[in-house]
């Protein structure tokens, strides 16, 4: 009785949208992606002899790359083995000197007369809080020597910490996550071309100065013997220079010799590929060189629709509504590929005619494909 029910459900678009189409039963051929959603290559690197010789020699951006809690760890050990250390130099020095036994004896340190004496004067230098009640005097130069040294260390350490802090705190990535592109990709007519596109927003006040936006088409293949090829090839895109003051919405056209172009949607479902985006741009606040990157799998690429505006007019300003900035809603575009849409082309045998445009949908699998594995997942969205 239910799936006599299922077959029988239509769906009015006016008040929802279909977004993307899945395998029948569930049987989704889950596939390592090439690049995750925040930008981030699932890649592990099996390292071979002298691993770490890459990261001592660039220990600078190892500390920078490493994450907050190991840092402050890494600092805070360095804080305190070098008290401990200097204060066991100072221990050792009093002991040789005859500080610690003999009382009476003209010290090297004023009131170091023990490891934790030795130790707090270690703290009290290296801090420069000076309490007054221990002091090095001028009866030992060997200990002369070590509070230079160790003074000399200080302001070494304290630099090293400083600029690591604010290299992490102005790390290219957390600029990155402020601009974004849109969750899905679209496929619609633009002056009476197929195109795809997607959005691209700076999420902040601050304005960008310049940048420039990329897209490539990237293929992974696995080979019998086990390894894994992979294929890169560059997609044309309307406008590549772009100042993101407003969103932009950033095309690219299904023309020929276009990878895409002889791929309607139902051929999507049967491709294997990625479609990894980038924009590359500089900051006004700071200067710095960022970049934000994506990427979008054939599921994420929604036949027949089209982003909702965002950008009003007002009296004095113009309006952005960022809560419209992944929404998406139908227009009427041929359920065919760019290619046969150019040639003029109808589509195959056994499709409806009235699945061309899309003012209101059926099941695909009962009226709109021949293919009986292939069913919609339905999200619902109001209709702006």
């Amino acid at each position: 009785m239910s799936s006599e029910q299922e077959e029988q459900i239509s769906i009015d678009t006016y008040h929802t949208t279909v977004h993307t189409l899945g395998r029948h039963g569930g049987t989704d051929r889950r596939r390592l992606h090439f690049m995750q959603k925040d930008g981030r290559f699932p890649v592990v690197f099996q390292k071979a002899s002298r691993e770490w010789s890459p990261y001592l020699m660039d220990i600078y951006t190892t500390l920078v790359e490493i994450r907050w809690r190991v840092m402050f760890l890494t600092f805070s050990l360095s804080y305190i083995l070098s008290w401990l250390f200097f204060g066991l130099c100072y221990w050792v020095i009093a002991h040789v000197n005859g500080d610690i036994s003999n009382v009476e004896n003209k010290p090297c340190v004023d009131n170091v007369r023990s490891f934790t004496a030795a130790f707090l004067f270690s703290l009290e230098t290296q801090t420069t809080i000076g309490y007054g009640f221990r002091g090095m005097t001028e009866n030992c130069i060997v200990a002369i020597i070590v509070v230079t040294i160790q003074d000399v260390f200080s302001c070494l350490l304290d630099t090293i910490i400083i600029g690591i802090v604010i290299g992490k705190m102005a790390s290219a990535r957390k600029r990155a996550q402020t601009v974004g592109f849109s969750s899905c990709a679209v496929v619609n007519l633009r002056n009476g071309t197929l195109c795809l596109s997607w959005r691209l927003g700076d999420f902040r006040g601050n304005h960008i100065l310049e940048g420039v936006a990329r897209a490539q088409l990237v293929r992974y293949v696995k080979q019998p013997l086990g390894s894994v090829v992979v294929s890169y090839e560059d997609l044309d895109i309307q406008d590549r220079d772009i100042v993101l003051v407003t969103p932009a919405t950033i095309i690219h056209r299904l023309e020929p010799g276009s990878p895409l172009y002889s791929l309607g949607p139902y051929d999507l479902l049967e491709e294997n590929f990625e479609l990894v985006v980038s924009f590359t741009y500089t900051d006004d606040s700071v200067g710095m060189l960022h970049q934000t990157r994506t990427s979008y799998t054939p599921a994420d690429i929604r036949w027949s629709q089209r982003f909702q505006d965002m950008l009003k007019l007002g009296k004095k300003h113009y309006k952005v509504d960022y809560a419209l900035f992944n929404e998406t809603t139908w227009v009427q575009v041929p359920m065919l590929s760019a290619e046969e849409y150019d040639r003029g082309r109808r589509p195959a045998e056994g499709i409806q005619s009235s699945c061309l445009f899309l003012p209101s949908v059926k099941r695909w699998k009962d009226s709109c494909s021949g293919k009986p594995d292939v069913t919609e997942e339905v999200i619902q969205q109001s209709w702006l």
